[in-house]
């Protein structure tokens, strides 16, 4: 029987505003649950690395270790590679493989890392069973996804009361599941772990940059080739639509008033001795 593979379509896609939300990201403003478990000399996997900023503070947290960045879209990894040589940090390697059938003996980390990459998996579970495989008797898994269906704004706005719903259909259409932070302990209670430990926090958008930063990105992904496309073939909205859910998007932006919170559910699962 052959080893379970990716079924899901990425929803997102890798284009230019995908990326640019992405290279915000750190280690310290997505990854905060896991920095105190982390010591010189460690072997860590960051699955579903993207272009690299939290992998590369990942690396220079475990000073003497390696951490190994591991994507599924092989294009993103110049990115990565990018980072890490901007920065030389060099106790850093990418390599391109799939959550579901880890290219790794067991056994292989002390941590493995995982942020964001369950909500868009066909199989979380299995996903988490790879991952506890390739961690060490002792070691820790630690994923943090949002839940989309717990974000909150204020103004009210209906054209963002429409996005949310139209990403939700669409995420789930692509086999994905985009409230997957409520569901992260029980996925990892199936997949064999008895130690979990569950946290939360957030990214809140208020103020004039960061609501233009957070609404334009937005706006701009939602017409963005490979999201737009993809609402449209599957029939859930046609281009009007996503032009309406855009400007909506603007709008809020300039309201002054505005404030914009993605909730986060965060797990620490250590495997078995």
């Amino acid at each position: 029987m052959g080893r379970a593979q990716e079924t899901a379509v990425y929803t997102h896609g890798h284009g230019e505003a995908v990326l640019r939300s992405h290279r915000w990201r750190t280690a310290a403003n997505s990854a905060a649950y896991l920095l105190g478990s982390l010591r010189p000399g460690m072997r860590v996997l960051d699955v579903g690395c993207g272009p690299g900023t939290i992998t590369a503070d990942l690396a220079e947290l475990v000073p003497g270790g390696v951490v190994v960045g591991l994507e599924r879209a092989a294009a993103v990894l110049a990115d990565a590679r990018a980072e890490a040589a901007r920065r030389d940090v060099r106790n850093v390697e990418f390599a391109v493989g799939d959550v579901h059938a880890l290219p790794y003996p067991d056994g292989a980390f002390d941590v493995v890392h995982a942020h964001q990459v369950l909500q868009h998996v066909g199989d979380p579970v299995t996903a988490l069973r790879e991952m506890r495989r390739v961690t060490r008797p002792g070691g820790l898994v630690a994923a943090r996804d949002s839940d989309y269906g717990a974000m909150n704004w204020t103004p009210a706005a209906a054209g963002l009361d429409e996005w949310q719903a139209l990403y939700r259909r669409t995420a789930r259409a692509n086999g994905g599941e985009p409230d997957a932070g409520r569901f992260l302990v029980g996925w990892a209670r199936e997949a064999g772990f008895d130690e979990v430990a569950a946290s939360s926090s957030e990214w809140v958008y208020t103020g004039a940059e960061d609501r233009a930063w957070w609404s334009g990105m937005w706006a701009d992904r939602t017409l963005a080739p490979g999201y737009a496309g993809r609402v449209r073939e599957l029939g859930l909205a046609d281009g009007k639509a996503l032009e309406a859910v855009a400007a909506a998007w603007r709008e809020w932006g300039s309201r002054p008033e505005g404030r914009f919170t993605v909730p986060h559910q965060e797990i620490l699962c250590r495997r078995a001795a």
